[in-house]
C-alpha cells in the first residue's frame, strides 16, 4: 500500500512538471556527477558521450543476519544526449568483489565477484528558472549585492529507469527487472555554490522496495578545483542506512575531470568507511543549432575557456609567451586622448608606413628563404661527408678483413709445410734404420760363413 501511494505521488509530480517546457543547458566544460552519489537535472547535451568511473572500497562491521559489509570494485556511469538537449540516457553499473556475511550465533562469510548494480535510465529537464542579472543594476548598490530569493526555486528534472537484477550477485538481485523513479532538483545559490537534491523510489514491485534521498552541496574554489559535502539516506521495511561524505574534484581540461571522496557509513549500530578515486571523460560531438553573430557578421564566442590554475611559474611562463606573441594589427584599436589634428596626421602617414611594412616583410621573407637554403646546403654537405666517411670506414674494414684472411691462409700453409717436412724426416730416419739393420745382418752372415770354413 505504501509503495502504491508513493508511485501515485511521484507520477503526479512528473505529470505536473511535464506540462512545463523550457530549455536545457550544454556546457563548454565537462559536467560530471562524480564523486557524489547525486545526479544533476541537466543532460550532457546532444552529441556528447560521457563516461564517469571510480574505483571504490567500502568496509563496515557485519550486522545480523545477512549483510554485505565489505566490497571493492569499479563503478561506471555512462551518459549520452539524444534527440533533445533536455533528454539524457544513462547506464549505471558496478563490477565488484563483495564479501557477504551471516551473523547469528556464529559469524560466517564468503566472497563473490560480479555485478552489484545494472540500471538503464533516462532523465528529462522539465523546468529551468530564470534569475535576475544583478550586474546590470547600476542605480542601487544594495539591490546589486542583495540575495536573489528566486534562487530558492530549483531546476527540475524527472528520472525513470529499470534495474536488471537477474545476473547480479544474490544480495543485490532484488527480484529481477524492477522500475526506478525519481525527481532531480538543483538550486544555484551563487556562481560558486550549488545544491543538488535527489528523491528516488527504487525496486518498485520487487523485494524490499526502497525510498532514498541525497543532498549534495558543491562549492567551486576556482576554475579548476571544487569541493562537496553530501548526505544520503535509504529506507526499506527491514533497515535504514545513511552516509556522510566529503570530496574534491579537479578539472584537468574541458573534457577530463579527476575526483576523490571519503565517507562515513551508518547502518543500525554499525559504522564504516567508503573511499573512492575516479575520472570522468567525455567525447564532445555537440553542434549548436544556430550561430550567433555580432553586427560585423563575426561569430560571438562563448565564455572564455577556463585555463589551468598554474601558480607562480605557470603565470611567469604565460607572461614570457605573451611578449613574443604576434599581435593582430587588423584588430580595431581604441585610441583615447587624441586630438582631431593628431588623428588626421596619423591617417595621412598610414600609406608610407604600410609601404615600409611591405618592404620589411619582403626583406624578412628573402632573409628567411636564404637562411633556409643555406641550412639545406649545410645539411646536404654534412650528409655527403657522413656517407663518405661511412664508405671509407667500410673499405678499411674490408681491407683489414682481407689481410686477416690472407694471414690465416699463410699460417695454415706454413703448418702444412711443417707437417710434410716432419713426415719426410720420419721417412728418412726409417730408411736409415732399415739400411743399418740390413747391413748389420749381412755382416753377421759373412762372419758365420768364415767360422764354418775355419771349422772345416
Amino acid at each position: 500500500m505504501f509503495a502504491l501511494n508513493m508511485i501515485k505521488k511521484i507520477l503526479g509530480i512528473i505529470m505536473f512538471f511535464f506540462s512545463v517546457t523550457l530549455f536545457a543547458q550544454y556546457t563548454e566544460v565537462i559536467n560530471s556527477n562524480k564523486p557524489g552519489f547525486s545526479e544533476s537535472p541537466y543532460s550532457v547535451g546532444v552529441g556528447v558521450y560521457q563516461l564517469e568511473s571510480s574505483i571504490f572500497h567500502r568496509s563496515a562491521k557485519a550486522i545480523p543476519t545477512f549483510s554485505n559489509p565489505r566490497a571493492t570494485g569499479l563503478e561506471l556511469h555512462y551518459r549520452m544526449g539524444l534527440f533533445d538537449e533536455k533528454l539524457e540516457f544513462n547506464l549505471t553499473t558496478s563490477l565488484q568483489q563483495s564479501e557477504f556475511a551471516f551473523v547469528n550465533v556464529f559469524e560466517s562469510s564468503h566472497s563473490k565477484f560480479g555485478f552489484g548494480q545494472f540500471t538503464l535510465g533516462a532523465k528529462y529537464l522539465v523546468y529551468k528558472p530564470t534569475y535576475e542579472d544583478k550586474s546590470k543594476e547600476v542605480r542601487s548598490w544594495k539591490k546589486r549585492h542583495s540575495f536573489d530569493w528566486s534562487r530558492w526555486i530549483p531546476h527540475v528534472a524527472v528520472y525513470g529507469g529499470l534495474n536488471f537484477g537477474s545476473f547480479l550477485n544474490d544480495f543485490h538481485a532484488r527480484g529481477g527487472i524492477t522500475p526506478k523513479l525519481g525527481v532531480l532538483l538543483q538550486n544555484e545559490f551563487s556562481d560558486k555554490l550549488n545544491v543538488v537534491t535527489n528523491i528516488h523510489y527504487n525496486y518498485i514491485g520487487g523485494y524490499l522496495p526502497e525510498f532514498s534521498y541525497v543532498v549534495t552541496g558543491t562549492y567551486n574554489f576556482n576554475d579548476r578545483w571544487s569541493g562537496f559535502a553530501e548526505h544520503q539516506a535509504l529506507f526499506n521495511k527491514q533497515e535504514s542506512q545513511s552516509n556522510l561524505g566529503l570530496g574534491v574534484a579537479y578539472l584537468f581540461n574541458k573534457n577530463l575531470q579527476i575526483n576523490s571522496s571519503l565517507r562515513g557509513t551508518f547502518q543500525d549500530n554499525s559504522t564504516g568507511i567508503y573511499t573512492s578515486i575516479g575520472v570522468s571523460y567525455r567525447i564532445n560531438k555537440h553542434v549548436d543549432k544556430y550561430v550567433e553573430l555580432d553586427e560585423f557578421g563575426n561569430k560571438i564566442e562563448g565564455d572564455k575557456e577556463q585555463t589551468y590554475n598554474k601558480g607562480f611559474f605557470g603565470r611567469l611562463i604565460d607572461k614570457i609567451k605573451g611578449i613574443f606573441k604576434k599581435k593582430d594589427k587588423n584588430a580595431p584599436q581604441l585610441e583615447e586622448d587624441k586630438t582631431p589634428e593628431e588623428l588626421e596626421t596619423k591617417k595621412k602617414s598610414r600609406t608610407r608606413v604600410r609601404k615600409e611594412s611591405i618592404l620589411d616583410d619582403i626583406t624578412k621573407k628573402d632573409a628567411k628563404a636564404k637562411k633556409k637554403t643555406t641550412k639545406a646546403k649545410e645539411k646536404a654537405a654534412k650528409k655527403k661527408k657522413r656517407e663518405e666517411e661511412k664508405a671509407k670506414r667500410k673499405q678499411e674494414k674490408e681491407k683489414q678483413k682481407e689481410e686477416k684472411r690472407k694471414l690465416k691462409e699463410q699460417e695454415k700453409l706454413e703448418k702444412e709445410i711443417q707437417k710434410l717436412e716432419e713426415e719426410l724426416k720420419k721417412e728418412e730416419e726409417k730408411e736409415k734404420k732399415e739400411k743399418e739393420k740390413k747391413k748389420k745382418g749381412d755382416g753377421d752372415k759373412e762372419k758365420k760363413e768364415e767360422d764354418e770354413k775355419d771349422d772345416q
